[in-house]
């Protein structure tokens, strides 16, 4: 499918603006461009790449009133040679397609998912920092537009991708560990919900408990399933954790946990960094006493924005707080954290082929 584009003229341009900048915030700039396609009558239609800028739509639109919208979040980064290079995008495209179908909406081919974003990031490759634990996050997201007030699927959608300059999704980056609050009184998503779709809802339903996390001191909530027995996510993150014998522990992933594209990955590149991984149903009363007793050395979170969050503490619904370790950041999570960025800036080879270069179109 051809895509036609609208550019501002070099002069209008404000890529600027992050020059300079050694500590960007995350999600807070956008790039001068944006790409849409349409779904209506059947069929995508009209893919192109403007100016970024307001979308219109109808007070009436299923979106609005519904909450039909789902999202991604991938990461490019700009190489020692210069280049730009996109990070699994095609695991993202893919993902994007399992929320369309979990939450009625429509899928849009992965390869135009890919071409939108790649010809998107070549038109405004002069906004993609180069400063430490920096990336050009792209957001991709889809949301209905059909002018209809009965509950039902949206017959019409828009999909769009937005680009944004950032630097790391906790301010400090990886130097800086967090605290999870675990509470019985909130839940992120149940057994047959939408929990494994990146829908704008499972993100609203977070947003209250994010607020309590935040006045006992933690930056997220650790999500336990719905019967309060066993761990689940932290909504911005997969969770996991390394025993003192080196094994790193990863939920397993049921209908209410978001497959992460970071945990996937970590599957795959921890065997070669010497370290034991598995998946499993992770009961909350035996992560505490494994914590208590030494048996879990290190935790932290795994996912796109923040990629590897060191975790130092748990703080409970009564105000108890359990130290991970020592409380400091563990040599393993430094290992995995540095292994896996060398990856995605360039620095180490990428043998297991997640990057892909933005042409000069």
């Amino acid at each position: 499918m051809e895509i036609a584009s609208k550019l501002l003229p070099e002069s209008e341009r404000k890529y600027s603006q992050i020059a300079g900048i050694k500590d960007l915030p995350f999600g807070q700039f956008r790039t001068d461009h944006m790409f849409l396609a349409d779904y209506k009558d059947g069929e995508w239609k009209n893919p192109r790449i403007v100016p970024y800028g307001p979308i219109e739509m109808m007070p009436g639109a299923v979106s609005l009133h519904y909450g039909q919208t789902i999202f991604e979040g991938a990461k490019a980064f700009k190489h020692a040679d210069g280049e730009i290079y996109a990070f699994r995008l095609d695991q993202n495209a893919k993902r994007m397609n399992v929320s369309a179908e979990l939450v009625c909406m429509q899928p849009i081919s992965e390869e135009l998912q890919v071409e939108g974003a790649m010809r998107l990031m070549d038109v405004d490759r002069k906004w993609c920092p180069d400063v430490p634990e920096s990336s050009l996050y792209i957001r991709p997201f889809m949301f209905a537009t059909e002018d209809a007030l009965g509950v039902r699927p949206s017959l019409e959608f828009k999909y769009c991708v937005i680009l944004s300059p950032s630097g790391p999704y906790y301010a400090g980056g990886f130097n800086h560990s967090v605290r999870l609050l675990i509470t019985d009184k909130y839940h992120r998503a149940v057994s047959g919900g939408t929990g494994a779709s990146k829908t704008g809802g499972n993100y609203t339903a977070s947003l209250k408990p994010g607020m309590v996390a935040k006045k006992c001191g933690a930056s997220q909530v650790l999500y336990l399933d719905a019967t309060n027995t066993y761990i689940e996510e932290a909504g911005a993150m997969n969770h996991f954790h390394i025993m003192k014998d080196g094994t790193v522990i990863i939920p397993e992933f049921t209908d209410s946990i978001l497959r992460s594209i970071t945990s996937i990955s970590m599957i795959e590149l921890l065997p070669s960094l010497g370290f034991k991984v598995r998946q499993e149903r992770i009961a909350i009363k035996d992560f505490v006493a494994q914590i208590k007793s030494g048996d879990i050395i290190e935790a932290g979170g795994f996912g796109t924005a923040a990629v590897v969050s060191p975790v130092n503490e748990y703080i409970f619904d009564d105000g108890e707080i359990i130290k991970v370790g020592n409380g400091q950041i563990g040599e393993n999570t430094r290992k995995i954290y540095e292994a896996y960025t060398a990856i995605q800036k360039g620095e180490a080879p990428d043998k297991f082929g997640w990057l892909k270069k933005v042409e000069r179109y």
